[in-house]
């Protein structure tokens, strides 16, 4: 019963909002109208897209007000400083998979922009070159002084007693499985596995997200997939303009995965939007051989207006702005669930002070995001029995076919911050429900109140968990700046 109150509730809040961003809004709008001038024009963009913004984020207790204040203020300015530390703006990635769902090689972007360049190695830091991938952030953390060690003589009684430590060789192999399956089954996201040959670094300053020209019936087809691989959504049919007024029929769960896909499109939009390719005229004497030869990039409001205008989203884009905020409420309860591993990482890179300096400021931020009060709740989610484990693991595979078709995308810069993207969330989503960083007290964030202390994450998923926030928290501070640009 409070289900369906809460369902009901929530398409009020939906409708409600529906109708006050675009007044004569119609269930039968066609595309048609998508790219026509707006009858209210410019002056009346921020009242248009940006009408969802205000109260509260739905599905979590805090409001989008309370977002933009810590975001713009606290978190931006520092996320922004952290990912430029060596540790975290190396990224190692296989560009060069193929698509496990369709022929790929039409759909290939032969744009110079959509090149990536590759991070020779002797640029590498030290720490970088030959680094075991996995963390292990207990290996390092004491809960009390060690013992003093004493040479000790077995007795004859001692020997005769002992246990026989000894594995064979099958049991060893045996055990390396079943770790790797235990590993696999709590994973929400494909990790790239190939041999090192296969796999490339890449310096994601050298190599920044942004529109690329890579767009059109390719392009289309990525999120096609996307939305129609997810049967989590609101409408059964995948359209130009994925329904969101139906949300409150959804289950929490079903209803939590669709807006976190759809807040990670919302997010890439604003960054194409943010840093769009105005002009391809080539600036001399930067990056080697032209492959990122600078063109105009720059904010395009008309680039954005068409993508999240109500007019020309069959009134759909001002509530993808808020499932923007929703999957930022849910990065931000990651990390502070995995506060305790992410503050006993080393960031090691060989450069010493610079490493001191990345741990203090990942510190820094977790303070930051373990005094937030509104937390995302994740504990009510997945309970009722056999038929809450069979859709948390549904949840999972349907995540880890998304991250599987970003090997799909054609545009090697897009497929690049997409793989990113997908991990970090992907990273997200392990941390919150695997169990393996589950408290008996939630609002605890103490590695010794914690079900176990043997926790892992590869460097790559602690990469990609930050600059997805960084992403996100990118993404919310530039809707500050579209705010003021529509209105000038």
């Amino acid at each position: 019963m409070v289900k369906l109150v809460c369902s009901l509730a929530f398409a009020l809040i939906i409708l409600s909002a529906t109708i006050k961003c675009h007044s004569s809004f119609s269930p039968f709008l066609h595309a048609k109208n998508a790219g026509q001038p707006s009858k209210y024009g410019n002056k009346a963009i921020s009242e248009r897209c940006f009408c969802e913004l205000e109260g509260s984020v739905n599905d979590c207790e805090c409001n989008v007000a309370y977002v933009d204040s810590l975001n713009n203020n606290k978190i931006f300015p520092r996320i922004t400083s952290l990912l430029t530390k060596n540790y975290f703006r190396f990224y190692k990635v296989h560009l060069f998979k193929k698509c496990p769902f369709w022929d790929d090689n039409e759909g290939k972007c032969s744009l110079k922009f959509c090149a990536v360049e590759e991070c020779p190695a002797d640029s590498l830091p030290d720490g970088l070159k030959h680094s075991n991938d996995t963390l292990k952030s207990s290996n390092r953390i004491f809960f009390g002084p060690l013992p003093k060690e004493e040479p000790c003589i077995p007795s004859k009684e001692d020997i005769l007693g002992s246990i026989n430590e000894t594995i064979s060789k099958a049991a060893s192999e045996s055990i390396a499985t079943w770790i790797e399956y235990d590993a696999k089954t709590s994973s929400f996201c494909v990790v790239d596995e190939e041999p090192p040959e296969d796999q490339i670094y890449v310096d994601l300053i050298v190599n920044p997200e942004r529109y690329t020209g890579y767009k059109g019936p390719d392009a289309h087809k990525i999120w096609k997939a996307i939305y129609e691989e997810n049967c989590f959504k609101p409408s059964l049919e995948y359209s130009l303009f994925t329904d969101t007024r139906n949300m409150g029929d959804m289950c929490f769960e079903k209803r939590v995965f669709y807006r976190a896909v759809s807040g990670l499109h919302a997010s890439i939009n604003i960054h194409l939007s943010l840093k769009y390719l105005h002009s391809a005229a080539e600036v001399p004497g930067v990056l080697s051989d032209g492959i990122n030869s600078l063109g105009n990039w720059g904010p395009n409001l008309e680039e954005f207006h068409r993508r999240f205008d109500p007019d020309r989203t069959n009134g759909h884009g001002p509530q993808w702005l808020r499932n923007l905020y929703f999957l930022y409420l849910l990065q931000l309860r990651a990390l502070a669930k995995a506060a305790p591993f992410l503050e006993n990482v080393d960031y090691y890179t060989g450069n010493a002070e610079e490493d001191y300096e990345t741990k203090e400021a990942v510190r820094d931020i977790l303070n930051i995001v373990k005094d937030f009060e509104y937390h995302f709740n994740e504990s009510t989610m997945f309970s009722g029995g056999q038929q809450a484990v069979k859709l948390k693991e549904e949840f999972r595979l349907h995540f880890l076919n998304v991250s599987r078709i970003m090997d799909c995308v054609g545009c090697q810069k897009c497929r690049l911050w997409g793989k990113l993207q997908t991990q970090g969330l992907g990273t997200a989503l392990k941390i919150l429900f695997s169990g393996d960083f589950d408290s008996p007290d939630p609002t605890v964030f103490d590695l010794r109140s914690m079900r176990r202390t043997h926790f892992k994450l590869t460097r790559n998923e602690v990469v990609a968990l930050f600059n997805a926030l960084g992403r996100l928290s990118d993404s919310i501070q530039a809707l500050e700046m579209f705010r003021k640009l529509a209105v000038s």
